[in-house]
């Protein structure tokens, strides 16, 4: 059975969306906020989400981003926003689909059809956490735990972290780890790497010069070993 994540705060669109879904067969999970959706993504595991931009505690499009850092999961935006910006900005943030409201029922289910089997021969998610000996990294809420306390890790250094996260067990090379976090722009700036990982180690590894989990590969790259 298909499971679909319904994320909206208009009740009367959710409860449409359940009854049309349920009748056709799918299991459907609900949530009104974003901060909801991340934990029920993360724990129900959906096939595809149905999300509106506008939720009461962040925007779509931060959700859409928490997603994206762990799952590849179809994501069909569901909004009342028609300016082209925003369609491009949820698009370039991951959203695989644009709909907007007012919406007709058939059109949406068509996409969401269509969405699912796009998916189907997709590689497999990652888990949304994951969990060292030293510390565990939770790639949907984006937060970094350290003996049950969050250690707070500036936009750049998360970004850093995210990225090796995501290839675990894989070399990053300095070039990939640039662009993704910088910008293509800074494709050479090695120096900024090597002061950004001595940051990281010195939050997260018991004993930053002799890290156990965010491994320099001389002259290559950076690999995280969980």
């Amino acid at each position: 059975m298909t499971k679909v994540l319904v994320v909206d705060d208009e009740p009367q669109i959710v409860r449409a969306l359940r009854i049309n879904l349920a009748a056709r067969g799918y299991q459907v999970l609900t949530a009104h906020d974003g901060t909801t959706a991340l934990k029920a993504a993360a724990e129900g595991r959906p096939d595809v989400v149905v999300l509106d931009l506008g939720l009461p505690d962040v925007d779509g499009t931060e959700v859409i981003a928490g997603l994206r850092g762990w799952t590849t999961v179809p994501i069909i935006v569901l909004s009342a926003r028609t300016d082209s910006a925003d369609k491009v900005e949820a698009l370039d943030a991951g959203a695989d689909d644009y709909v907007t409201k007012p919406f007709g029922m058939d059109e949406l289910l068509a996409r969401l059809r269509a969405a699912v089997r796009r998916s189907a021969a997709s590689v497999s998610d990652g888990e949304p956490v994951v969990r060292t000996a030293s510390f565990t990294v939770d790639l949907a809420a984006k937060k970094v735990l350290r003996e049950d306390a969050e250690v707070h890790l500036t936009p750049t250094e998360w970004g850093i972290l995210e990225v090796l996260v995501r290839n675990s067990g894989r070399l990053v090379a300095q070039k990939q780890l640039l662009k993704e976090v910088w910008g293509p722009a800074y494709a050479t700036e090695t120096h900024y790497l090597r002061v950004y990982l001595a940051q990281l180690r010195r939050k997260l590894e018991p004993e930053p010069s002799r890290p156990r989990h965010l491994i320099t590969e001389p002259g290559m790259g950076y690999r995280f070993e969980p």
